[in-house]
């Protein structure tokens, strides 16, 4: 019999950590949803936040407790130690971790003796005897306890005999994970290797050691693997790599290269496969699109440009791909462009399930080299070029046709620009006229054309779209240049990018609106 893999615990800070980072925020709502697709990923600890901080996260945990169902993770509270000088039994902190009446908590201490004298303003005996209380009281009231060692790779390098110290206060009075957090991200790899080995032969057996790296040197992922050769069996990120700065370790990347790479037990049998559709609806609901160059689950990352080699990706796949796509819930894409030869097309044709025959598969050639001459680029632009082939045999598209658009933008000496559109469409035999306001000529066109059409394909209000980008292709031109407009949309399962081309920015934007639409449609 072959032995059973190493599990490796996944403690996910997406809701702390994560929304650290400039230009994110979540709701309450937000933060319940993004809980629930974690323990649909299969992580073993969700952590929520402070509760206590702030009536956002207040109301949080006050919900969490009665609206969560977790069949996967355990919820966690997230507090600090005791106050300099202070009581545990007396503290505000480790009350409202209490009160936030979690199965387990995690506090983070202060490991680096730098820290203690100069931000706490107090003893390294105090610094040890403030990890050792807390734990010893949190523990007391029936808490399963986490500690944070905030800083400790630093603090090691400067003093690991007060690093040790700091270890051994959480031990000894109950803690179950003492974990190793670069907080600053300036470790190397073989840095956290090194110490997380010396740091296991120290504590041995008696506590599970976790790491919790940041992405300053850009090695969070890559420190996290080291910790785990060395001998830590916890491992904190957050999804898509969010967090200050420049993130946390990214769970999305992290998960995939321990269990497919290394055989560790990161999720629940059948989980790996929710990784990808888990990573965008996280990114959907804080509004922070996934890099498509993203690792394992960002939309290039099984794409191939193919050029000469494509027929050989077709007949040996893997000898191009490292990981099977569907093994994260991804796919193989084959990117198009006016480069692209028959094999390719055909290729493109059958992932998408379009029977192309030759004389479409030509029309597909001439029709991606003039509009690629034009300015468009299908590279970017999947259910554009997907539409595209499927009018090259002869499908048009019946859910609407457009009969006019308008838009008006007026302004007043003592109110903003104000933007009005109508558009004139027709629905089988039915024509429809509707006007719209919007903070824009897209949006207020946006939401005309979906009063236009709501009521007949109710679908379309599961449409919306996530991005829009514009760019000008000859800027000598100057405010006469023609634009290129990429809009990417989603029904909150897939995402889809359409591309509209013209010298007006406005019929750019409309044809790939109108494109957007269709797909959506389309999708049903």
């Amino acid at each position: 019999m072959s032995a059973q893999p190493t599990s490796i615990e996944i403690f996910d800070t997406t809701l702390r950590d994560g929304l650290q980072v400039e230009g994110v925020t979540a709701t309450v709502d937000d933060k319940l949803r993004i809980a629930e697709q974690l323990d649909y990923l299969g992580v073993h600890f969700i952590e929520g936040g402070w509760p206590g901080a702030n009536p956002k996260d207040i109301e949080f945990f006050e919900r969490a407790s009665r609206e969560l169902t977790l069949s996967s993770s355990t919820f966690v509270a997230f507090g600090s130690t005791r106050r300099p000088r202070g009581r545990s039994d007396d503290d505000p902190t480790l009350r409202h971790l209490l009160d936030a009446q979690t199965s387990a908590v995690c506090i983070v201490a202060k490991s680096w003796d730098y820290h203690v004298t100069e931000a706490l303003q107090t003893t390294l005996d105090e610094g040890e005897a403030m990890i050792a209380d807390s734990v010893r009281f949190l523990t007391g009231e029936g808490r399963r306890v986490l500690v944070d060692m905030e800083h400790f790779f630093d603090g090691f390098k400067n003093n690991p005999e007060f690093a040790f110290r700091a270890l051994e206060a959480a031990i000894v009075n109950g803690a179950t994970h003492v974990v190793l957090c670069d907080t600053n991200g300036g470790s190397l790899p073989h840095e956290v290797e090194s110490i997380v080995g010396q740091v296991r032969t120290h504590v041995g057996d008696d506590v599970t050691i976790g790491i919790h790296c940041h992405d300053d040197t850009g090695c969070a992922v890559a420190n996290s693997m080291a910790a785990v050769r060395a001998g830590a069996r916890h491992v904190q990120g957050t999804l898509n790599g969010l967090g200050e700065r420049t993130g946390n370790a990214n769970l999305t990347t992290i998960i995939p290269n321990l269990q497919l790479k290394q055989d560790y037990l990161c999720l629940p049998d059948g989980r790996m496969e929710r990784l990808t559709v888990v990573s965008h609806r996280i990114a959907e609901t804080l509004n922070r699109a996934v890099n498509p160059q993203a690792p394992y689950v960002g939309s290039s990352a099984f794409a191939h440009k193919a050029g000469l080699h494509v027929s050989a990706i077709k007949r040996a796949r893997d000898a191009y791909e490292h990981v099977d796509p569907t093994s994260v819930g991804n796919g193989t894409r084959f990117v198009v462009s006016e480069m692209a030869g028959r094999a390719t097309i055909q290729i493109k044709a059958e992932a998408i399930g379009i029977d192309l025959d030759g004389p479409a598969i030509n029309q597909v050639i001439d029709d991606l080299k003039r509009l690629e001459h034009e300015g468009y680029q299908f590279e970017a632009a999947d259910a554009s070029l997907e539409l595209l082939m499927r009018r090259a045999t002869g499908w048009k598209q019946d859910f609407f046709r457009i009969e006019s658009m308008r838009v008006i933008t007026d302004e007043h000496a003592d109110a903003p620009f104000s933007t009005e559109a109508t558009v004139k469409v027709w629905v089988g035999d039915e024509r429809h006229v509707h006007t719209a306001e919007g903070n824009g000529p897209v949006n207020a066109i946006d939401s005309a054309l979906r009063r236009a059409v709501g009521k007949a394909y109710p679908q379309v209000g599961r449409v919306h779209l996530t991005d829009y980008k514009v760019r000008i292709l000859d800027g000598g031109e100057a405010t006469g240049a023609v634009t290129r407009v990429l809009l990417t949309a989603t029904d909150g399962v897939s995402d889809w990018t359409t591309i509209g081309v013209s010298p007006n920015i406005i019929e750019a934007s409309w044809r790939a609106l109108e494109e957007s639409i269709v797909y959506g449609l389309l999708r049903g």
